[in-house]
């Protein structure tokens, strides 16, 4: 039953994070990239369109959010408690991803909220924060 559940919250702390910074990746490439159409090509949707399309991916990608983030605490806090015995070195480390995270859990909140006029600057943030979080967690893996 413990490597089952280890093996589980492993797993779920991994699959939360793909989400939640896939989630932001994507969505900072795509607005990015609708943001850079000619504007013939904008003009084919009106601007009050664009407006509640960005919307309604927000408001769909807030319970995900919601969850990745619960998922996250969840399973870190039991993949911590879980392997005791880190250095000073580790707990150094491990306090700066902390603060990241505490960033991105932020934005990601943030950008899902309706009608937020810098959702695309905020995702963007996010996405950059949450690429270095997860070389810090390589690196942490790496010296436990």
């Amino acid at each position: 039953m413990g490597e089952g559940l280890s093996v589980l919250m492993r797993w779920l702390h991994i699959a939360s994070v793909a989400c939640l910074s896939g989630g932001m990746i994507y969505g900072w490439i795509a607005a990015g990239a609708a943001a850079a159409l000619a504007p013939e090509a904008r003009a084919a949707l009106a601007p009050e369109a664009r407006a509640e399309l960005g919307e309604r991916t927000a408001a769909a990608f807030r319970p995900l959010v919601m969850l990745s983030i619960a998922f996250l605490a969840i399973s870190g806090i039991y993949n911590l408690l879980g392997n005791p015995g880190h250095t000073l070195r580790y707990h150094i480390v491990l306090g700066v991803k902390l603060l990241l995270v505490a960033h991105i859990f932020a934005v990601a909140v943030l950008i899902t909220r309706p009608h937020h006029p810098r959702r695309v600057r905020l995702m963007a943030g996010g996405a950059i924060s949450s690429l270095i979080v997860i070389g810090i967690a390589a690196y942490l893996h790496r010296i436990f």
